[in-house]
């Protein structure tokens, strides 16, 4: 069975400011839609957003390919994680890891489901990531 792909971008007007994700699902020829927005965020409390809701949408578990424009995103799931979980989400520096709820719920997420996970660079023209930062576009709009 071929994997469902998952391109999400989050996106702020102003860092802190009004804020939107967007998730757009590829399942064979199916695909779909889902963004919102928040009124006070910053970005990469969008882009975490925007993961954790792309995963959400399965319940059961699902062999995903999540794709993002954020290193933030990449780097912390794949490489800083481990650390964190073992310094009792401190960073390096001993101090509280920003956003530990949200990165807490992607793990959790990550590890239910079967996710490989790709960096994309953004505005490149991927049709994919170009549909998700307009989703997360719309969820700014929508507030």
């Amino acid at each position: 069975m071929e994997r469902i792909k998952i391109y999400t971008d989050g996106a702020c007007r102003g860092n802190p400011g009004k804020g939107g994700w967007g998730v757009f699902i590829i399942n064979g020829q199916k695909s779909k839609k889902i963004f919102g927005g928040k009124i006070e965020t910053t970005n990469n409390e969008m882009e975490l957003t925007a993961a954790i809701k792309g995963l959400e949408f399965f319940n059961s578990p699902t062999d995903l390919d999540l794709y993002t424009d954020s290193k933030y995103v990449m780097d912390g799931i794949n490489d800083w994680i481990h650390n964190w979980k073992k310094n009792g989400w401190k960073t390096a520096n001993k101090k509280p890891v920003k956003r530990s709820n949200l990165w807490i719920e992607l793990d959790k997420l990550n590890k239910f489901h079967d996710v490989k996970w790709y960096w994309i660079k953004g505005h490149s023209g991927d049709i994919g990531n170009d549909m998700a930062d307009e989703l997360a576009n719309q969820g700014i709009d929508s507030l």
